[in-house]
C-alpha cells in the first residue's frame, strides 16, 4: 500500500493579505496541506495547472503558506485524506466516497467544467474496431480499465457490467486495470489495447493538447451524467473553515476560474455529500464500501 500514498509535495507561499469580502474566525496560523489527484499525464502537469487555485485559497484564508501533495493514483489521495494528511483536498468522486466512508470527510464545492458540474465516463475502442452493440460487439477483446480509485474509470463501468449488461467484466473481456486515463487514451490509439475506459473531460483536454487525435480513440460508451470533482474538508474542519473554503471557491468571478482553474474549468458550484450519492450507491453494489451504521 505504500505505492498508493506516494506524493510530490510542492511548496508553494502564500501572502498573508485577505480579500476584504472574507471574514475569517481566525487567521490560520499554520501552513495548510492541499491535496489534488493525478489528472494530468504528469505529477509536474498537475503542480503547474493545481497550484494558482490553491495559492488563492491559501491567501484568502490567511496561511502563512502551503503545500500541495499530487498523488500518484486516486486512491492514495483518499489514504491522505483518511490518515490526517490533508486540510483540503480535490478529489475524484469516487476517492470522495472511499474517503467520507471510511473517515467522515464532507464535499463542500463542486469544479465546473465548460460551465457544467457533471461530466460522463466512457469507454474507447481502437478506430477498426466495429462496435455496433456495447457490450456485445466486444465480447473477448482486450480492455484497460483504470485504477480502483477512479470514478469513471473503474468504479462507474464496473457498476454498469454487474447491474446493467450482467457481466463479469473479467471474463467477458481479456481484462487488466490499474492504467491512468492518459496512459488509456494513448494504448489505444497506439493499438496496445482494444479499449479503455476514460471520461470525456480527460479526453477533451487531451485532445486540445495534441496528445492524441479525436479520430484514434472513437467513444463507443457514454454513461449518464455524473457530479464533477469534490472539494472536501476532513471531519475535523470547523464549521468556520468548512463555510469559508465552500464560499471562496464559490464565490470566484469568470475572470479569476480563467486565471486560477485549467483550461475550460469555470467555477465551483456549493455542494454537500448528497451531490455524490450515485456514487456512493454504485460504490455499495459492487461491494467496495459498506453502508454506514
Amino acid at each position: 500500500m505504500t505505492s498508493r500514498r506516494t506524493f510530490l509535495t510542492i511548496a508553494g507561499a502564500a501572502s498573508l493579505g485577505l480579500a476584504p469580502t472574507f471574514q475569517i474566525a481566525r487567521a490560520q496560523s499554520k501552513k495548510l496541506r492541499f491535496g489534488v489527484g493525478p489528472f494530468l499525464p504528469s505529477a509536474e502537469d498537475t503542480k503547474k495547472s493545481f497550484t494558482p487555485i490553491f495559492a488563492h485559497l491559501a491567501k484568502q484564508l490567511g496561511a502563512p503558506d502551503f503545500d500541495l501533495q499530487v498523488s500518484t493514483d486516486w486512491a492514495g489521495l483518499a489514504v491522505a485524506m483518511g490518515s490526517g494528511q490533508l486540510d483540503c483536498a480535490w478529489m475524484g468522486p469516487w476517492g470522495y466516497i472511499i474517503a467520507n466512508n471510511a473517515t467522515d470527510c464532507q464535499a463542500v464545492a463542486t469544479v465546473k467544467y465548460d460551465d457544467k458540474a457533471t461530466y460522463q465516463a466512457i469507454i474507447i475502442a481502437r478506430p477498426d474496431l466495429k462496435v455496433s452493440k456495447f457490450p456485445d460487439d466486444t465480447r473477448g477483446k482486450s480492455i484497460a480499465f483504470a485504477d480502483l480509485g477512479s470514478t469513471s474509470g473503474w468504479l462507474i463501468p464496473t457498476f454498469y457490467a454487474q447491474e446493467i449488461w450482467k457481466i463479469n467484466p473479467k471474463s467477458f473481456w481479456q481484462y487488466r486495470e490499474g492504467s491512468s486515463h492518459p496512459a488509456n487514451e494513448i494504448a489505444v490509439q497506439a493499438g496496445q489495447v482494444d479499449l479503455a475506459t476514460d471520461y470525456d473531460r480527460n479526453r477533451n483536454a487531451m485532445i486540445s493538447s495534441g496528445r492524441i487525435k479525436a479520430e484514434s480513440v472513437p467513444v463507443v460508451w457514454t454513461s449518464d451524467p455524473l457530479p464533477n470533482d469534490a472539494i472536501a474538508v476532513p471531519k475535523t474542519a470547523s464549521a468556520a473553515m468548512s463555510a469559508q473554503v465552500q464560499s471562496i471557491l464559490a464565490s470566484l468571478t469568470p475572470a479569476e476560474a480563467k486565471a486560477l482553474l485549467p483550461n475550460r474549468y469555470t467555477g465551483f458550484v456549493k455542494s454537500n455529500h448528497k451531490m455524490y450519492d450515485v456514487i456512493e450507491k454504485a460504490g455499495l453494489a459492487v461491494g467496495r464500501i459498506k453502508a454506514k451504521a
